[in-house]
């Protein structure tokens, strides 16, 4: 028996990874995966949202060879520094697919990861959507092995820690990196894997989008340095202080590779969502605008609105400083606007709008031990009450919230989403390119006219 089987059995698979023996389901997958989560992407680089503004003139300050794009800024440097800046755009919405069992946002990770060295190696666009897949696939078995929840109670951020494994596996994948330089790239990047919650005292929502940014730049780092025969640890999931020991406390090692090849949950369960805020406050909003329509609900009406939720979660949006994770401000701000939009979350309407602000005093959380923290992280399982000024009490559990996979959007709201997203950034005819080169990518030669299209600067941005 090997003496670092689930190390060697990870290393094995990336290095060998076949993309044409990829389930056809998971290829129809990911190409909506990534044409979801490009819209997100270019609609970050809107100059009137500082993450992306700063994070751009922060890479086009340090340089490089113009090898990589970065998306919405007519610049091209180094893949580690486009890596980087797309990553943190890829996140900065909190509108791009999430895996909700996992608590990861691996797409935010992987496009800007496979975009930035497919364009190095000159990948053709089927490499890159299988980069990405692999990528996805490998970030969600190092959450699910260590415990995502298990992460969350020692303060580390899961998409940020198992993000960098997966742009190491995306990567790698691109170099053609063989098995045993896999296995340095996998020690190197559990050398750089990091982050911590503590984003969330952030009010200004950069820090929390830069773990993505760390996390694609970490991994491309770890493989181009294994490309270059740098050393690394051989055993991180096996023996010695393994990745298991740093980042939980109760790991199952085993769901690492169970079922590696066979199954692609880490793709096939991600789910995209209709709203740009903290998925952990989807179904209590899918409650709330379902109330409205059912009853006819106006802001002046509500007396109170108490959100039970998971205990395990309740930290992350209970009066959270981060506008896109603070339950009183994002049920508030949906019901008096009857939606909720990206730039919600780098705008306070509380400072402009009385009704929000006086709304979200109105709104408080509930921790719950029972039946609704049995279910996370798998479900989101939420309670929404509202509480009306003519003394009604509407009641109502969600726990599988719209865009899972159970309950998907389909594909004209996923195309609606798509250009109105990107519609806020770009011409109409940049519209239709984009979705022509997406569309086009699984028989692409190369990834040309898609890194053309998203690296055009758009409205407002500097050249």
């Amino acid at each position: 028996m090997s003496a670092t089987p689930r190390t060697g059995a990870l290393a094995d698979f990336i290095a060998c990874f076949d993309a044409d023996a990829l389930p056809g389901a998971v290829r129809v997958r990911t190409l909506e995966l990534v044409f979801d989560g490009t819209g997100c992407l270019l609609a970050a680089a809107d100059p009137a949202f500082a993450t992306g503004a700063l994070i751009a003139a922060f890479v086009r300050d340090q340089g490089g060879t113009p090898e990589a794009s970065v998306v919405g800024h007519g610049l091209r440097t180094g893949s580690v520094h486009a890596a980087l800046a797309n990553a943190t755009m890829g996140y900065a919405c909190d509108f791009e697919p999430h895996h909700p069992a996992a608590i990861l946002h691996p797409v935010a990770v992987m496009i800007p990861t496979a975009l930035a060295l497919g364009e190095r190696v000159g990948a053709g666009g089927a490499q890159f959507l299988a980069a990405v897949a692999l990528g996805c696939e490998v970030e969600y078995r190092v959450s699910i092995a260590l415990g995502p929840a298990e992460q969350y109670a020692l303060g580390f951020h899961p998409s940020a820690v198992c993000g960098c494994f997966g742009a190491t596996a995306a990567a790698a994948w691109l170099l053609d990196l063989d098995a045993e330089a896999v296995t340095r790239a996998l020690g190197l990047a559990a050398c750089q894997a990091s982050g911590l919650m503590a984003w969330e005292s952030d009010p200004s929502e950069n820090a929390r989008p830069f773990q993505m940014g760390m996390a694609a730049r970490n991994g491309i780092t770890a493989a181009l340095l294994a490309a270059q025969g740098f050393g690394g640890p051989v055993a991180v999931f096996d023996h010695g202080h393994t990745v298991f020991e740093a980042f939980s406390r109760a790991p199952r090692p085993e769901l690492l590779t169970e079922g590696l090849g066979q199954r692609w949950d880490g793709i096939g369960e991600l789910a995209i969502k209709p709203y740009p805020c903290v998925s952990f406050l989807h179904p209590a909003l899918d409650v709330l605008f379902a109330l409205v329509k059912e009853h006819g609900l106006r802001p002046g009406q509500i007396e109170a609105i108490v959100l039970r939720f998971p205990r395990s979660g309740v930290h992350c949006v209970d009066d959270n400083p981060l506008k896109s994770h603070c339950a009183q401000y994002v049920l508030a701000t949906a019901l008096v606007r009857g939606r909720l939009e990206v730039a919600d979350l780098f705008t306070d309407r509380r400072a402009s709008d009385p009704q929000i602000r006086a709304l979200s005093r109105l709104v408080r959380v509930e921790a719950d031990d029972g039946e609704l923290e049995a279910r996370f992280p798998e479900r989101y399982a939420t309670e929404l009450e509202v509480r009306t000024t003519s003394g009604k009490v509407l009641r109502r559990r969600n726990d599988v919230a719209r865009g899972y996979p159970e309950t998907p959007m389909s594909p004209a709201e996923i195309e609606a989403k798509f250009e109105a997203l990107v519609r806020g950034v770009a011409s109409a005819t940049r519209v239709a390119a984009l979705k022509s080169a997406l569309a086009a990518l699984p028989q692409a030669d190369a990834l040309d006219d898609y890194a053309e299209l998203l690296r055009a600067p758009v409205e407002g941005a500097k050249q």
